[in-house]
């Protein structure tokens, strides 16, 4: 390890949807930001980008609109971290995020004001905001029951397109469905990624339509897995719909995905050119005060760099993630050991209900912070004048249940961001 110190205005610890998206508005808004992590849980993305689906949670209560649930949620749910995140300032923040995405060709399109239904691997419909303009068509498909041909592949596992039109059923009865040989590839099983990656390659996609089209019949639509290439997922999609004469739209897939391969691969190739310096396959190992500013050491197992900095923005997720980690008694924080909101002991961490529709008491664990996201203790006292928490670490949310996952990454992340701006023009 080299004796210098870093100086920068802020350290991101982690790589996720919210760390990426710190790091993004961070180094927009003037910052010098060192990041630190592993970019590989992106990748268990399913690539939709919910903002809030279901409320009340236990009502099981899909929302047409994210912004009016938004609004009820808060004043439900007061400690839910959308209670500080305002919705035009979520709206601002997604719409700079997901231009962001654009520019580095991994397009999305939304609802407006509206949530968006689509199908899922299971066959069920989900309630999301965005989708990956590749699931689009989809979307439209959905909304007016089109004749549709869904495909599937031999030897391609944990996805059938059987399954699919069965578990919809008479709520789409235009389906119908075929399952093909791959073309150019004797591997089995057959792998996602690397379909999406032959995809990348006319010679596959022409091959691919000249299997599927004496299928067609009278369908007016084609929905795959996804698989339609990893880095130009744009020209698959046009080609695909070239070549076989209607809309072609992709289903999300188990993961690990290719919609989350593509957001590991714009993350990782392009937050760079903003101006973070990204410290892949890296972690935070130690963070002491010294002079008054935070000292982090970052390295791979043994201290490679040690950053002064300013600020500090943990976006280290949950157990998945390991911002979270569970000891036999409880639950710690792992950077900062910040005191973490959970049950009182271990026996009241999940309902006696596996699928209790309102969820189980730890999947609401986490850190408790004040409106501009710095934790703070029991009594409401601020721990970290200059850290701040975003994203899944929070308490009071259940994301997953809620389907609020990437609104809760990205809101908090731009108003933790904001407040760090304004607080070091301050002084």
């Amino acid at each position: 390890m080299s004796d210098r110190t870093y100086d920068c205005d802020l350290v991101v610890a982690g790589t996720g949807m919210a760390g990426m998206a710190a790091a993004l508005f961070a180094a927009r808004r003037g910052l010098s930001v060192v990041q630190a992590g592993s970019t590989g849980e992106i990748v268990f993305a399913s690539g939709l980008f919910d903002v809030l689906g279901v409320h009340p949670m236990a009502e099981g209560r899909r929302l047409a609109s994210p912004w009016e649930g938004m609004a009820r949620l808060a004043a439900d749910e007061p400690k839910h971290p959308y209670g500080v995140i305002a919705p035009s300032r979520m709206k601002d923040a997604l719409a700079e995020f997901t231009g962001w995405l654009e520019a580095h060709g991994l397009p999305y399109r939304n609802g407006g004001d509206s949530n968006v239904r689509v199908l899922s691997p299971m066959g069920t419909v989900k309630t999301s905001w965005a989708v990956p303009s590749t699931m689009w068509a989809g979307v439209e498909a959905l909304a007016e029951k089109k004749p549709c041909l869904l495909v599937d592949f031999e030897g391609l596992r944990e996805y059938s397109a059987r399954q699919i039109a069965d578990t919809v059923g008479g709520a789409w009865p235009g389906l119908r469905t075929v399952r093909v040989e791959f073309p150019g590839t004797p591997m089995r099983p057959l792998l996602t990624g690397i379909m999406g990656q032959a995809l990348e390659l006319r010679v596959t996609r022409e091959q691919l339509a000249e299997v599927i089209r004496p299928h067609l019949g009278d369908c007016a639509c084609v929905g795959l897995p996804a698989i339609l290439g990893i880095f130009h997922p744009g020209t698959v999609l046009a080609e695909m719909e070239a070549m076989l004469g209607v809309p072609v739209f992709e289903i999300p897939t188990l993961p690990a995905s290719v919609p989350g391969l593509r957001l590991k691969n714009v993350f990782e190739g392009h937050i760079g050119t903003e101006g973070v310096d990204l410290m892949l396959q890296r972690k935070v190992l130690d963070v002491h005060r010294q002079d008054g500013a935070l000292q982090v050491s970052i390295g791979q197992g043994s201290v490679e760099r040690v950053v002064r900095a300013r600020g500090m923005i943990l976006a280290t997720g949950r157990f998945l993630g390991h911002g979270l980690f569970a000891e036999r008694d409880r639950i710690r924080e792992t950077v900062l050991d910040l005191p973490v909101h959970q049950p009182a002991g271990r026996s009241q961490w999940h309902s006696l209900d596996l699928f209790d529709p309102a969820g189980h008491p730890v999947s609401r664990a986490g850190v408790v912070t004040d409106s501009s996201f710095r934790p703070v203790d029991e009594e409401g006292r601020v721990l970290h004048e200059d850290v701040r928490c975003v994203g899944t670490l929070l308490a009071h949310q259940d994301w997953m249940r809620q389907k609020c996952g990437v609104g809760l990454a990205v809101g908090s992340s731009a108003v933790a961001v904001d407040a760090f701006v304004a607080q070091f023009s301050a002084g």
